[in-house]
């Protein structure tokens, strides 16, 4: 059996984990957000802001890890396999940013595809700022804009969920995939 790679993402508190953590709840395999484990490894070696001081060697982590997490759906027995964020987040973060980045990324970003993408919109209602997430909202508007440029750039067809509950948002999800089959 072949696994579906199915990714969520969206700009910063969109609600993503907190929708891949109901999922896994649900018994769907998923992988998780990376970056803040990055951030936390950085704090734990001096460094504050990893992203913010140095960008090119956070996000060469972040595709690192998640190349990996793309691997590793090689050893799931399972139909569908959720991700808190793919590869493409990595340059549309970049984009974003207005930084250059090695050429090796976008081809890593085209040579391993998702089966499908999905991207939560930003939500005022759901929004916080905390000390890995220092984004404002008006920036988490614009990465959201980045993000579906993005994926749409490396050929994905990009679903918008809807904002709602948890459980309507997986509803959304799961409606789309059974007609994606």
């Amino acid at each position: 059996m072949k696994t579906k790679r199915i990714v969520i993402t969206g700009g910063p508190g969109s609600g993503k984990t907190t929708l891949v953590k109901k999922l896994e709840g649900q018994g769907f395999a998923c992988m998780h957000e990376i970056s803040r484990q990055i951030t936390k490894e950085a704090k734990e070696q001096g460094v504050d802001q990893l992203f913010l001081e140095n960008p090119l060697l956070f996000s060469e982590k972040l595709l690192e890890g998640r190349l990996e997490q793309f691997k590793q759906a090689e050893a799931f027995q399972k139909e569908i396999l959720f991700y808190d964020r793919g590869m493409p987040d990595v340059t549309s973060y970049m984009d974003y940013l207005g930084i250059d980045y090695p050429d090796h990324y976008r081809e890593t970003c085209s040579n391993y595809i998702y089966d499908a993408v999905f991207v939560l919109p930003p939500w005022p209602d759901i929004y916080i700022q905390d000390n890995e997430r220092y984004e404002s909202y008006d920036e988490a508007e614009k990465i959201f804009t980045h993000l579906v440029k993005g994926y749409t750039s490396y050929n994905y067809n990009v679903h918008e969920v809807p904002t709602g509950d948890v459980a309507y948002r997986i509803e959304y999800i799961l409606k789309h995939l059974i007609g994606l089959h």
